[in-house]
């Protein structure tokens, strides 16, 4: 009876489907970006969408994105959206804001296409906050020339639907080479196919096409790819590579065994300011790439040390917020973002690694590094320093604590830095904020994300109470911090140091040159007293100054004069084409600097040696 039964159970279960199987559900979305086809600047984008079983879907382009904390709106840059079924229909699509799109009659849908305006040309320089989407995070159209992709500017996502397989295909003109730490599986030279577990891994690979213009290097089993786009052809990643080299060999020395990547790929793009092209300039981190910006006309010692400086930056981001996280950011909402108010680790204790590994690889010097850090007491002096650290960034988005962004890079470098100087303290200079950073990165890890609130009770845990005290007084509290008394735990304090100033200042506050509005001159000063350099080449007030080193200024580029001259030492071979008296003639010599006493810090406590070398150097 009871096989009879289960007989009988079994032709029903078998005839009404219940062990029948189940059809597949296709739920991978596959985007098509045409970069052959340019039309007015702008390209088509395709995407293939996944089964749907309810009658209306949303499809949205990104709000925002991961680190750069700040509302960007990329629909705004997308136009001409439709949606088609199967049969090639078009069907109804609302637009309720800018980066959403409300499809009816899903269950039928096949596909949208819409084309993508680039950001790049529309940009003005005005800064942070300007609502201006930042360079580095942006998009380029430049037909047959270059084409930034940051892909969240171009593939959107369908709620719902950020963590099925992504499939990406980029057609692309024959000379142009895409660079990512994507792996393309289509080896044809006019086609790339990238494919991704979910869209967060889509948006986190950046991509540039461009003639081909890249140099790669491995450093202890990382893979490095640099690839430079050059519009005139003024620098070259063969050019640039041995900054960029010296620097990655020196940040994987500092970090050790805590970086496990195996490639990272660094993209630069060069903008000529001439023409309507990116002015934000920086890098956006990724987590196995970043994304540079800086004007081509940016002199090559100058461009260097900011690849040390920015790039560095972006590439401790592995540790954090890349490696160390909340659960805000790894499970980001693109358009209704909630954020963590850890900003202070994730961009404040980034930037200090960013200065802290030059010294402590030998980059830089005491003094180098100690005014690195008075510039930052000063900067954050000019913001509200009173205002909570973790108030501010869990409402970064908003104002008043918008304003406050930038403080991150100053304040909350600083806050790396009196946490980093407890640590050497209590430990006897065995440990530092590395330490620190070493430890969390092993509880958590990039796929292990901890509550926001817990945080802190994590970081007092792994070091000491101290700590603790320091981040419930001013990280969390509003008492600014008294610097002077964390640099003496390590025998450091103010004292007159000398320092050589810029060749063409007279004062901190005064320049030696001038401007004519009307024709763009660099003039030099007929009202000061001209520096022992230009005394040495012959110079005279009222010279009009039209290339130093063989690089042409003026009014538009005078910015760049004075910051490459920043860099020049005692000694070093200099030439400066003047006119005089409606004669060109070049003069040639030797610079000399000019020193000033400034109020500096120095070691004054002999007592605390170790310890200060520990801090500096362990």
């Amino acid at each position: 009876m009871k096989k009879t039964v289960l007989s009988i159970l079994f032709i029903t279960a078998f005839s009404t489907g219940v062990f029948a199987q189940k059809k597949a559900i296709n739920e991978e979305v596959k985007a098509t970006i045409d970069l052959i086809n340019v039309k007015e600047d702008k390209v088509l984008v395709t995407v293939l969408a996944p089964e749907f079983g309810k009658s209306e879907v949303i499809y949205q382009i990104p709000k925002t994105v991961p680190g750069t904390y700040s509302t960007d709106d990329y629909g705004k840059y997308i136009e001409g959206f439709k949606a088609f079924d199967k049969k090639g229909k078009e069907l109804p699509v609302v637009k309720s804001d800018d980066n959403t799109w409300k499809i009816s009659n899903a269950k039928s849908l096949a596909k949208i296409t819409y084309l993508v305006n680039d950001t790049y040309d529309i940009e003005t320089g005005r800064g942070f906050g300007k609502e201006e989407v930042f360079s580095p995070a942006g998009t380029n159209i430049l037909a047959g020339k270059n084409f930034m992709l940051n892909n969240h500017g171009f593939v959107g996502y369908f709620n719902g639907k950020t963590d099925v397989k992504y499939t990406l295909n980029v057609s692309h003109p024959e000379n142009l080479v895409g660079t990512t730490s994507l792996l393309d599986t289509d080896k044809s030279a006019t086609n790339d196919v990238f494919t991704v577990s979910r869209y967060f891994e889509l948006t986190d690979n950046p991509i540039m096409y461009s003639k081909p213009d890249f140099e790669t290097f491995t450093v202890d089993g990382m893979e490095i790819l640099f690839s430079v786009y050059s519009p005139n052809g003024v620098h070259s990643a063969k050019s640039l590579l041995p900054d960029l080299e010296k620097m990655m060999r020196a940040q994987k020395a500092f970090l050790g065994k805590v970086n496990s990547n195996k490639q990272y790929t660094v993209l630069l793009y060069l903008s000529d300011m001439e023409k309507n092209d990116a002015k934000g300039f920086g890098a956006l981190e990724h987590h196995t790439s970043t994304t540079v910006v800086f004007p081509e006309a940016m002199p090559a010692n100058m461009l260097g040390q900011q690849l040390i400086d920015v790039v560095s930056h972006e590439f401790f981001h592995i540790l954090t917020p890349l490696c160390v996280h909340s659960k805000e950011i790894h499970y980001f909402d693109y358009n209704n973002p909630k954020m963590s108010k850890h900003l202070w680790m994730y961009e404040g204790v980034t930037e200090y690694f960013a200065n802290l590994f030059q010294i402590n690889q030998g980059l830089i010097d005491e003094d180098e590094f100690y005014q690195r850090m008075v510039g930052k007491i000063g900067n954050a002096a000019k913001m509200n320093d009173t205002m909570s650290f973790t108030v501010m960034s869990a409402n970064v988005l908003e104002k008043p604590y918008k304003d406050q962004y930038l403080n991150v890079y100053e304040k909350g470098a600083l806050i790396g830095m009196c946490i980093d100087i407890i640590i050497r303290e209590k430990s006897n200079g065995e440990r530092g904020i590395l330490d620190m950073m070493q430890k969390l990165s092993a509880e958590y890890g990039a796929e292990k994300p901890f509550n926001d609130e817990e945080l802190f009770d994590k970081i007092i845990s792994i070091t000491y109470p101290e700590v603790g005290a320091f981040i419930k007084t001013h990280i969390e509290g509003t008492t600014p911090i008294n610097y002077d008394e964390f640099f003496a735990k390590v025998g450091v304090g103010k004292g007159k140091i000398q320092v050589p100033m810029n060749p063409f200042l007279k004062n901190e506050t005064t320049p030696l040159v001038t401007i004519n509005s009307a024709t763009k001159e660099i003039i030099v000063r007929s009202d000061l007293e001209i520096n022992e350099l230009m005394k040495s080449l012959g110079m005279k007030g009222g010279d009009i100054i039209l290339a130093v080193n063989d690089v042409n200024y003026n009014l538009d580029n005078i910015y760049e004069m004075i910051m490459s001259s920043q860099d020049w030492k005692e000694g070093d071979a200099v030439s400066i084409k003047i006119k005089r008296d409606g004669k060109e003639q070049t003069v040639a010599g030797k610079v000399k600097l000019t020193m000033a006493e400034v109020e500096g810090y120095q070691q004054i406590d002999a007592s605390k040696t170790k310890l200060k070398e520990a801090w500096l150097k362990g």
